[in-house]
């Protein structure tokens, strides 16, 4: 029944999974002792949770208006069922920042493929990643994304390449502005925030090390069995998918080698692991796979998410 209510997109899908991170981050947050409850902070989570809101609609704009599944709300369901399983994604503001600066990233190189306004999406895309940063120095790393992009779809025109790093250095320039009003070094503010860790001993508890366990395995069928279907796919469609996958492995990657790990900074690969589940969960002939396959992320996320609120 659930694979069924979104094999289409309709207005109840949207405000079902509204109503559900509403509850779930409300409910989470606010049991969360730890969080001295001022007018500021208030206005803090709101916006945190506005934040991820958006993300959710703006996931199901993309996929729509690139064609990368088909008319389904496979992506947004799947997207609110990753957050569930990692309810301490909610308390990363700066991870949620900058994640949402990612999605408005994608979402110009994702349409790359047009090969309309390019030096404006490029642009775009340049700024938002490197905004990003700002908030999680590791989100960089999307620029190899839109240079990757840039190399099949406008690597004839020498600006196309220019355009990121005139967006660095002028993000760079602008950055220092800011620092040098609030009598901080630029160097001092960079090394504080550009380190590495492999140390992955951060759980705080049995459910988050079970939780990464299953996410693992979920995300090695959906990225694999995608993978292995790119040659399928129409051939105009097939470097698309490939950023898709890029940008997953990117957003694995900024995972792996931050110093502050925790569960939250998988976040960056929510959206681009909902597209390729959705295309997987679409390619299942046999109804009650897909009903199986959707209730078991579904279900999944609710059980971690309450695992982990009982023991908050």
């Amino acid at each position: 029944m659930l694979a069924s209510i979104f094999s289409k997109t309709r207005p109840i899908n949207y405000i079902m999974l509204t109503l559900l991170i509403v509850a779930g981050y409300s409910l989470f947050i606010g049991l969360d002792t730890t969080i001295a409850w001022t007018p500021f902070e208030m206005v803090k989570r709101s916006s945190v949770l506005l934040l991820l809101l958006l993300m959710m609609y703006l996931s199901q704009f993309i996929v729509s208006r690139n064609r990368l599944v088909d008319d389904t709300g496979y992506v947004p369901l799947l997207f609110t069922s990753f957050l569930f399983i990692f309810p301490t994604s909610f308390e990363n503001v700066h991870v949620i920042i900058a994640s949402y600066f990612i999605l408005l990233a994608l979402r110009r190189i994702l349409s790359l493929h047009s090969l309309k306004q390019s030096k404006e999406k490029i642009l775009d895309a340049s700024l938002w990643i490197c905004i990003a940063s700002l908030f999680h120095f590791w989100s960089i790393l999307y620029l190899l994304l839109l240079f990757y992009a840039i190399a099949f779809f406008g690597a004839k025109d020498y600006r196309n390449w220019i355009i990121p790093l005139i967006a660095f250095f002028g993000a760079s320039i602008l950055l220092t502005l800011y620092l040098l009003i609030r009598e901080e070094y630029f160097i001092t503010w960079w090394t504080e925030r550009v380190q590495i860790s492999f140390n992955f001993m951060y759980f705080d508890n049995v459910y988050q090390n079970i939780a990464l366990a299953v996410f693992v395995s979920i995300s090695l069928l959906y990225a694999v069995s995608q993978a292995l279907a790119i040659k399928s796919r129409p051939y105009n469609m097939q470097n698309t998918y490939k950023k898709i996958l890029l940008s997953f492995l990117i957003g694995a990657a900024i995972y792996i080698i931050s110093a502050d790990k925790s569960n939250g900074l998988l976040l960056f690969t929510f959206f681009p692991l909902a597209i390729l589940g959705a295309n997987y969960i679409e390619s299942i002939p046999q109804k009650w796979r897909k009903e199986a396959n959707v209730y078991s992320i579904f279900c999944i996320g609710l059980f971690f998410y309450f695992m982990q609120l009982i023991i908050l």
